[in-house]
């Protein structure tokens, strides 16, 4: 069993239920999954783009990434409805634990000048996102196969209904929240 999960398990359940006092188990927020998500504005004009940033996430989760498309056609951006414009993962389970632990343990404090993650990225039902600037960070990406550097999104989703309750939840896994 993963070291987060069983920490989630053991001891951040019995903190927030001891914090909030919930009535049941089954109240205490959770992780429910990790979106990661990289935007390719290039792919319009050259395919490869895309290939390369699809490669580079299955790379660093472990999983199929899936091609996203444009909904619709926006003259200013040159785009046109169903257009690859992105790719995306998203990790549940076992998966999602593994690469939270890689994410809090090894990949970010690989970033320069690291001063912890903003507390204040919540969208106001429990979920927490990160933009993360280039994909470097995690150790699976050589240098030298990196076609270009790019960004990511990577969205925690939970079934908190507070941003405080959400913040308490992810605090509880070790994620490094700036003072």
């Amino acid at each position: 069993m993963n070291s987060l999960k069983e920490k989630y398990e053991n001891e951040i359940k019995k903190e927030l239920m001891t914090k909030y006092n919930y009535s049941s188990v089954m109240e205490v927020p959770k992780l429910e999954k990790i979106v990661v998500n990289i935007g390719v504005g290039e792919a319009s004009h050259d395919s490869k783009f895309i290939e390369a940033a699809a490669n580079d996430l299955e790379t660093i989760t472990g999983q199929k990434a899936i091609i996203t498309k444009a909904k619709k056609s926006i003259a200013s951006f040159k785009l046109r409805e169903g257009q690859s414009i992105g790719t995306k993962v998203t990790l549940r389970g076992d998966n999602m634990y593994n690469f939270m632990e890689k994410l809090i343990r090894v990949a970010l404090p690989r970033v320069r000048d690291f001063r912890g993650v903003s507390p204040k990225a919540f969208d106001g039902f429990g979920n927490y996102t990160l933009g993360i600037k280039e994909q470097l960070i995690f150790p699976e990406i050589e240098y030298d196969n990196v076609l270009k550097i790019r960004g990511m999104d990577i969205v925690f989703v939970t079934t908190a209904k507070t941003n405080e309750e959400a913040f308490e939840l992810l605090k509880g896994f070790g994620m490094p929240f700036r003072k």
